[in-house]
């Protein structure tokens, strides 16, 4: 005893379907040329989407590497304004224009110019 597809399957309702004759050549050819250019479309669509990961992913690098230069760059700007406050701080300990009592200096062609090493 033979039974049919199971009720509800895919196959029954195609071989059930009202109007559904067996298909010509043509049909046949229609159909492989548009799976075919499913395929090809599918195909062109993953290879655009990997190459759109590829140039995030090397633009994220490049962003990587410059925030790790520009991090360099601020520690290293961070280090040169220690260094000069740390000057700063012993030049005013014994500057003469710093500590005159009366903070009054007598006028000179460049008054900040005797302060510095020469």
């Amino acid at each position: 005893m033979s039974q049919g597809p199971p009720a509800g399957s895919v196959l029954q309702r195609s071989v059930a379907a009202p109007g559904n004759q067996p298909q010509s050549p043509e049909d046949d050819d229609r159909k492989v040329r548009r799976r075919e250019k499913n395929r090809v479309a599918a195909q062109r669509s993953r290879k655009k989407q990997t190459q759109k990961a590829d140039r995030l992913h090397e633009e994220y690098e490049c962003l990587e590497q410059e925030n790790a230069a520009l991090h360099k760059e601020i520690s290293k700007l961070k280090e040169e304004l220690h260094h000069l406050s740390q000057t700063l701080k012993e030049h005013e300990k014994m500057c003469p224009l710093l500590l005159c009592s009366m903070n009054f200096v007598q006028v000179r062609p460049d008054p900040v110019a005797s302060c510095l090493p020469r």
